[in-house]
C-alpha cells in the first residue's frame, strides 16, 4: 500500500470533517485504484532490462487492405456468423491476419475449438508470441505454423503427417509407426485418426496392435478405423458377433442382445459402461451392430419387423452407416430418419438431391435446420432453390418462423447464385457480402 493510497483511505474512514482533503477524494481514489493495478513494475525492470522479448519478425504478408477492413466489419458485428467462412478462406491463401486484430481472434479461438487451425496459420508469428505470454491463448501453440515432422509442433506434425497421408499413405503410415513407441499417449490419440485419408488392408496389421494401445481414445480411434475396413479382423468378430444377436425368422428379425462385455469386445472397441438411462445390454448390442460390416445385411431388412429391441438396433445401423461411410445405407437410413450426419455420408451432389427433396416435403422446424446444417457447403443451385422457394412459400404463412432458415440460406449458399435470391428478405446482401469478400481475399 502506498503513502498516497494510505491517506485517501484515512480520509475516507474518519470523514474529511475531521481529517480534511484538499481536492476530489473519490476522484483521485478512483485514479490511485487504476494506478495501483495497472502501474505494477515488471521483474527485472527496476535493473533496466527488458522483461520480454520483443516479437520476431513476421515471415509472411497480411491479407489486403480491403480483406483486413472487411475482417474488422465482421468482428464489429456485422454478419458475424461468416466469420469462420472468412478465416477459412483466408489461412488457404497462406497469409496472415493484422495485428491488431489478433486479440480479439485470439479470445474467440479460446472459446470455439473450430477455428483454431485456421488461426494457426492466420496469427503469425506475432500471434504464436502473445500467446506465449498468455495462459488463455496458449492453445495456439499447438496448432500448425508450417514446421516440419521433427522440430514442428504437435499441430505442425499433425497437419505433415494429413499431408504426406494424403500424398503417399504407404510413407505416412510407416513414419507413424517409426515414431509410435516415442509418441505420448495424447499424441497418438492425435495421429492416428489422420490414417482415415488413404485408408486400407495395408494398415490393418499397425491398427491391429493399436487396439491393444494403453489409452482408451487410441484404442477407439483404431477400431473406428478397422470398422471401415469390411476385411479386417475386427470386422470379422464383430460379424461373428453380430450374427449371434440378429437372426430372421420368417418376417421378422429377431434380437438376443450380448448377455456379458467381455474382455475381447472392449478390445474391439465395445465400451462397456452404458450412459446414463441406458440398459447395459441395449448399449452393447447397438455398439455390436454398429460395428458389424453392413454388407452382412440387405436394407430391405429396414422394412422388416423388429419386436424386440428394435430401436438399438436402427441405432446401430446408423451408427454404422456413419462409420463405414456407406452411401448406399446412409441414403436407405436417411428416408426412415432424416439425420444430418447420414446426409453428411454422401457425395456432394447426392447431399445435394436428398436435402432439395427433404426440403420440397418437409415444414420448415428444427429438424430441417438441423439436416441442412449437415449439407455440404456452399449449396449447389438444386438445394439453394429448394430452400429459397421453401422460404418464398412459408413468408406467406408464417413469416416468423424464417429467421434461421433465411440465415442459413445467407450464409450456405454459393455467393455467385446471389441473383436466385432476389426479392428474398436479408438473403441476397448476405450473399453480395460474402461474393466480395472471396474477391478480396483472391
Amino acid at each position: 500500500m502506498t503513502d498516497r493510497w494510505a491517506e485517501l483511505v484515512s480520509a475516507a474512514l474518519v470523514g474529511t470533517d475531521r481529517r480534511p482533503y484538499d481536492g476530489d477524494l473519490l476522484g483521485d481514489a478512483a485514479v490511485e485504484v487504476v494506478r495501483l493495478r495497472a502501474g505494477q513494475v515488471a521483474p527485472g525492470a527496476a535493473a533496466g532490462r527488458p522483461t520480454v522479448a520483443p516479437a520476431p519478425a513476421e515471415e509472411r504478408e497480411a491479407v489486403g487492405r480491403a480483406a483486413a477492413a472487411r475482417l474488422a466489419r465482421i468482428l464489429g458485428g456485422e454478419h458475424p456468423r461468416v466469420l469462420p467462412e472468412w478465416l477459412a478462406a483466408a489461412a488457404a491463401t497462406g497469409r496472415r491476419v493484422p495485428p491488431q486484430v489478433l486479440p480479439e481472434l485470439l479470445d474467440k479461438g479460446a472459446r470455439d475449438r473450430s477455428i483454431r487451425p485456421q488461426l494457426g496459420v492466420l496469427a503469425g508469428r506475432r500471434g504464436r508470441w502473445l500467446a506465449a505470454l498468455n495462459p488463455s491463448w496458449s492453445y495456439l501453440l499447438e496448432e500448425p505454423t508450417g514446421e516440419i515432422w521433427e522440430l514442428g509442433s504437435q499441430g505442425d506434425r499433425r497437419a505433415y503427417l494429413a499431408d504426406l497421408r494424403g500424398k503417399d499413405p504407404e510413407a505416412a503410415r510407416r513414419l507413424l509407426e517409426e515414431a509410435w513407441e516415442k509418441e505420448t499417449p495424447d499424441d497418438r490419440a492425435r495421429l492416428l485418426p489422420l490414417l482415415d485419408e488413404g485408408l486400407s488392408m495395408a494398415d490393418e496389421p499397425f491398427l491391429e496392435s493399436a487396439l491393444d494401445d494403453r489409452r482408451r481414445e487410441v484404442r477407439q480411434a483404431a477400431a473406428d478405423l478397422l470398422t471401415r475396413l469390411p476385411e479386417s479382423r475386427l470386422a470379422g468378430r464383430m460379424a461373428d458377433r453380430a450374427a449371434r444377436c440378429l437372426r430372421v425368422e420368417g418376417a421378422t428379425i429377431v434380437v438376443e442382445p450380448p448377455a456379458a462385455c467381455d474382455r475381447s469386445m472392449e478390445r474391439d472397441g465395445i465400451r462397456a459402461r452404458p450412459p446414463r438411462g441406458t440398459g447395459e445390454r441395449a448399449w452393447w448390442l447397438q455398439q455390436v451392430v454398429s460395428r458389424a460390416p453392413l454388407r452382412m445385411w440387405s436394407t430391405a431388412l429396414l422394412r422388416t419387423k423388429i419386436p424386440d429391441w428394435a430401436r438399438e438396433v436402427r441405432s446401430g445401423w446408423v451408427r454404422a452407416a456413419v462409420l463405414q461411410r456407406d452411401p448406399v445405407w446412409a441414403r436407405a437410413l436417411f428416408a426412415c430418419d432424416p439425420l444430418a450426419d447420414l446426409l453428411a455420408v454422401l457425395p456432394p451432389v447426392d447431399q445435394d438431391e436428398v436435402a432439395a427433396d427433404f426440403v420440397r416435403r418437409h415444414g420448415v422446424d428444427g429438424q430441417m435446420i438441423m439436416v441442412l446444417g449437415g449439407a455440404a457447403t456452399p449449396w449447389r443451385q438444386g438445394l439453394a432453390q429448394a430452400v429459397l422457394s421453401k422460404i418464398r412459400q412459408v413468408a406467406v404463412t408464417q413469416p416468423w418462423n424464417l429467421s434461421e432458415l433465411s440465415a442459413m440460406a445467407g450464409e450456405r449458399i454459393d455467393p455467385s447464385l446471389h441473383f436466385l435470391a432476389e426479392g428474398v428478405e436479408g438473403v441476397p446482401g448476405l450473399l453480395r457480402f460474402r461474393a466480395d469478400m472471396m474477391k478480396e481475399l483472391r
